[in-house]
């Protein structure tokens, strides 16, 4: 046996903690790489490429045409549709982060009848694939708007409340195992102090949340912006998403003498950006959050 010096860590051989050889490791990385890059080069490519050329399969453009980048407000009603995918998909995420931090603040910090029931309810809840239930949440909408006289169905609203519903149970989760790391003497110190069970949730651990926060937000304003199911089926042309938007555009495509995949490519990468720029801006948020939610 080798002594080691006390105080000394022992050094890990980094050899021994890889898994792959570097070699092998960095063909892997490259050829990823190449698989999910690939595909948006090639959006970005046929985006300023002409309709003629694309639908020839060229893939280097024969000129620059980034024109498609102005047509495509007229001829998708892309401006509209990114609207209401902002608004729905944006009012979604913030409600969704701050109902799942107060339900998740009452089920950690909080002992009470019933609470596991409640947890692996919501995990349940995860399993249900959202096919299921597109027809019953019709049905339920249409109910709603006969009984009580108020349109539901081709408003907002009923992306709202249908995005908010499946967001939630994960969301929760995702706060439920952020809060379980905090410690719990944070709480108590503040509950001596005289502090409401209120004011601790906004002052103490809603800012120190702010990674799981993030996290939940991310993943209910996903749910909302590439959702096409729900919004095709919940909509009309005036609250139409960006996502119907495109896949409505696609499908008008088909059969075409010269289909404008130029332009379809450009509105494909404006609906991207708004996703891109949330993950630019809050990546160390959602790093931390999905390390921390990993770990604790």
């Amino acid at each position: 046996m080798t002594d080691v010096l006390p105080g000394r860590r022992a050094r890990r051989d980094p050899e021994v903690t890889q898994l792959l050889p570097r070699p092998l490791r960095t063909l892997v990385i490259a050829v990823l790489l190449a698989v999910v890059g690939a595909p948006m080069l090639y959006m970005v490519l046929a985006s300023v490429n002409s309709d003629l050329a694309v639908a020839r399969g060229a893939v280097l453009p024969t000129g620059l045409h980034l024109d498609n980048y102005v047509r495509i407000w007229s001829t998708v009603s892309l401006d509209r549709g990114l609207v209401n995918s902002v608004a729905v998909a944006g009012t979604v995420a913030v409600v969704c982060a701050l109902v799942a931090v107060c339900s998740a603040y009452v089920l950690v910090l909080h002992g009470f009848r019933g609470r596991l029931a409640i947890l692996r309810g919501l995990l349940a809840l995860q399993t249900i694939p959202g096919t299921l239930v597109l027809l019953p949440v019709f049905v339920l909408f249409a109910s709603a708007s006969t009984a009580l006289g108020i349109q539901v169905i081709g408003t907002r609203w009923a992306l709202f409340v249908t995005y908010l519903t499946f967001s939630l149970p994960f969301s929760t989760w995702v706060m439920v195992t952020y809060l379980r790391g905090l410690p719990r003497e944070l709480d108590e110190a503040a509950r001596i102090d005289g502090a409401s069970s209120w004011r601790i949730l906004t002052r103490i651990i809603t800012p120190l949340s702010w990674p799981g926060l993030v996290v939940s937000a991310i993943f209910a304003f996903l749910l909302g912006w590439n959702d096409v199911l729900f919004a095709s089926v919940l909509t009309n042309p005036d609250t139409r998403t960006a996502a119907v938007a495109l896949q409505v555009f696609g499908a008008t495509q088909e059969g075409g003498a010269i289909p404008v995949y130029g332009q379809l490519m450009a509105a494909a990468l404006v609906c991207a950006l708004p996703v891109v720029v949330v993950y630019l801006v809050f990546q160390r948020y959602l790093v931390s959050g999905l390390a921390a939610g990993g770990v604790k």
